[in-house]
């Protein structure tokens, strides 16, 4: 059984992990191990053993080693006599800003239940998951806190979440309400941030924890193009292929936190959830706050197998079973091609073409609706425009699916523009502060999600043409972080909640579009990979990865996003040269070596493309179909980074489930005069099993692949008859088992 209870001792145990704490003297909870899988015990003497520590503040006179500074603790509060960061804080009727919680129960629950309103993890395959529900109450303000830990015992995860639920006589005001604490014995650990800017997402970030606090977070309205929820902690010598490390994400798509506390004694505490920094919540008698939830996970072998449980982990638990498993579409977007200069008649030349070369769907970006000929006006008027799609779009959608192509189109539900005549209509709906100008953000607005009437406005808006279109798939973007964040349907005292309750409206908008289209698949956008989260991925299992998609700059963007995502979440796409983002030009070969790993898609002009171009574009997708049960479902590794050494170099490879099959490229930015020798270091091979590769005619064994390794031959050493650069060059290695 993976959760054990016996004498307020509390053991939760996954295939290699345990993770244990137990009710203390005081009534509160305190964390005594996380980390490789132990034998049950009816008691840890030795992780509940502590020392007194000078002059510090004690539970009571009776307990002087019950000193809550330095105690490990589940969820602590503050004003008590630990001085760290809490996890919550409230503010009584009164005024004041002390909690008490102490243990009333736990009960055990077959499987793991999804939460009412937000984006979560749920067990509908029965894979042997539990959780454990601890309740405690603070007996002056009424309140109940319930703590759930649902653990997933294949996949080496815990998921957590907090809810707070008023039985008093007054309401309280919720001032900080996180998902998770972790509280860790010793802080000799690497902090794995993910961190950048639009163009540049999740670049690797690598530091020792220091004393004092680290954190990365978002006041953005969003998870945001500048930090990623996803964080991790490696001991300082663990690496790809071993070594301890923890990783946390959540499941949200708001402002978040992210802290690593590290005590003057040398502990650390993690901290993860909504950012306390522009939240409040009023709760009333009788109503309750639900946190989202915190997904944590722990080995002993390396950051590629934290990645690959995790992803998995989401891919069995957290991403519509519909779209789990099944093969993502290879699509063409007419973006880049041709941006807002478009009609019919373009659009299915390029349709046309493009199921020559075998795409499976077109999509429609930008530019077909209101008067929009610019990205100045329209946004909130989802009426086709006229101009451009005489015939409307399901005419066009009709023509598309004739070719034998799925249909998609773009949306930016979140955002109004000025010039429209919804704002004409509707300026209150527009999220902004009285008397205060509004600022603008790529020349365009937010409309207030918190407000139920917006949401029921989208939701009409957008299932109409989804049934009128007869849509496969929506890309939904927002292109815009929120300014002035106040909305004009809540009172004063709670404007706080206004960053919450706007997330609140994205994900009920989600949910009920999913819920009446279940076989439309939705890849999640935001201004590229500016929302690229497990809250999205609950309801549209891809996203933009990033509106970079020069090959050079995805190799780090997809490298450190898969850190904490699998690639069936990532949208990478082909694009012409020069680079619309960096004005590189690289060649066709590497721009798809790149693109292979994830959801493969190509955004441009395929008529104007050459002869010979169209013919490796077909090429690279039947490819890519061969092998795209690897690329969305294989499992993952990283083999050399593109964020350490010289930089120029960096390298991946995915693996089927048996062990037989593989995928590996190796990507070279600049070439060198008189290079080094290279080898390519496989992984995940079966040690015994004979392996060929494709276009070399020598058998290897899987232990030569992965501890021999390939040769890779050097770039142009000459010029001599060389009519294109050696910069920016792929290798592809196709391998496959030999009886």
């Amino acid at each position: 059984m993976p959760i054990l209870v016996k004498e307020q001792q509390f053991h939760l145990q996954t295939a290699h992990t345990s993770y244990i704490f137990h009710v203390m003297e005081n009534g509160e909870l305190g964390q005594l191990y996380y980390g490789p899988r132990l034998h049950d015990q009816p008691a840890f003497p030795e992780l509940t053993a502590r020392e007194e520590h000078g002059a510090m503040p004690a539970w009571r006179l009776d307990h002087p080693d019950v000193q809550p500074e330095t105690l490990k603790q589940e969820f602590a509060s503050l004003g008590k006599g630990d001085y760290r960061d809490p996890a919550f804080q409230i503010t009584g009727e009164d005024g004041s800003r002390i909690s008490e919680f102490r243990y009333q129960n736990a009960r055990v629950i077959a499987g793991k239940q999804r939460l009412e309103d937000l984006p979560a993890t749920f067990d509908d395959s029965a894979d042997d998951a539990q959780t454990l529900v601890i309740t405690l109450a603070d007996a002056v303000t009424g309140l109940t806190l319930a703590l759930s830990y649902a653990v997933f015992p294949h996949q080496d995860v815990i998921v957590r979440s907090a809810k707070f639920t008023n039985h008093g006589r007054a309401t309280v005001k919720l001032d900080r309400a996180l998902s998770l604490q972790l509280d860790l014995p010793d802080a000799n650990y690497d902090l794995l941030q993910f961190s950048g800017s639009w163009a540049r997402e999740r670049h690797l970030i690598r530091r020792r924890l220091r004393s004092g606090i680290q954190s990365v977070g978002s006041l953005r309205g969003a998870s945001s193009h500048q930090q990623n929820p996803f964080i991790a902690l490696a001991r300082p010598d663990t690496n790809e292929d071993q070594g301890a490390a923890l990783g946390l994400n959540l499941v949200y798509s708001g402002n978040f936190l992210d802290q690593v506390e590290v005590d003057a004694f040398g502990t650390a505490r993690v901290l993860t959830g909504i950012n306390p920094t522009e939240f409040g919540w009023q709760l009333a008698v009788g109503q309750s706050f639900q946190t989202p939830e915190a997904v944590l996970s722990y080995t002993d072998r390396g950051l590629n197998q934290l990645s690959q449980q995790m992803g998995a982990f989401y891919q069995q638990h957290l991403v519509t079973p519909r779209f789990a498993q099944r093969p993502r579409p290879v699509l063409i977007n007419n973006w880049e091609g041709t941006y807002f200069n478009f009609d019919e008649e373009k659009l299915l030349a390029i349709a046309r073409e493009a199921q020559r070369l075998g795409i499976e769907m077109f999509v429609l970006d930008d530019g077909w609706f209101g008067h929009r000929d610019d990205d100045t006006t329209s946004l909130g008027d989802w009426d086709v425009y006229a101009a451009k799609l005489p015939n409307g779009i399901a005419h066009l959608a009709n023509q598309i699916h004739g070719l034998g192509l799925q249909f998609g189109l773009w949306f930016e539900p979140e955002m109004i523009s000025l010039d429209s005549d919804l704002y004409r209509a509707h300026p209150d709906w527009t999220v902004g502060a009285p008397h205060r100008e509004m600022t603008p953000g790529r020349n365009q607005f937010v409309l207030d999600m918190a407000n139920p009437v917006v949401v029921d406005y989208l939701y009409d808006k957008m299932s109409h043409l989804i049934e009128d279109a007869r849509l496969d798939y929506i890309k939904w973007d927002m292109n815009r972080n929120i300014t002035e964040a106040f909305s004009q349907t809540l009172p004063a005292n709670r404007q706080e909640e206004f960053a919450h309750r706007y997330m609140l409206g994205v994900y009920r908008l989600y949910a009920r579009l999913t819920a009446a289209y279940p076989d439309v698949l939705f890849e999640s956008c935001a201004s590229g990979g500016g929302r690229f989260d497990l809250g999205m991925m609950a309801y549209a299992p891809q996203a933009w990865t990033s509106d970079d998609t020069d090959a050079v700059e995805r190799l780090r963007i997809q490298f450190g996003t898969s850190y904490g995502y699998p690639l069936a979440m990532m949208g990478a796409h082909v694009s012409a040269v020069p680079n619309d983002q960096t004005g590189r030009i690289t060649p066709l070969a590497t721009r798809a070596a790149v693109a292979y790993f994830g959801d493969l898609g190509y955004e441009l002009d395929v008529t104007a493309c050459s002869t010979a171009e169209k013919a490796a574009i077909k090429a690279q997708v039947a490819f890519y179909k061969a092998h795209r049960d690897l690329f969305q479902q294989g499992t993952f590794y990283r083999l050399d980074s593109p964020f350490t050494g010289d930089k120029n170099v960096g390298s991946w490879q995915v693996v089927s489930a048996d062990g037989r099959r593989a995928v590996a490229a190796r990507y070279q930015i600049l070439n060198q005069p008189n290079p080094a020798y290279n080898r390519l270091y496989l992984r995940g091979l079966l040690p015994n099993q004979r392996y060929q590769v494709a276009g070399d005619d020598h058998v290897y064994f899987g232990d030569e692949l992965m501890h021999a390794g390939l040769l890779v031959p050097n770039l142009l050493t000459t010029t001599q008859g060389v009519d294109a650069s050696a910069d920016f060059s792929a290798r592809v290695f196709v391998i496959a088992a030999v009886d």
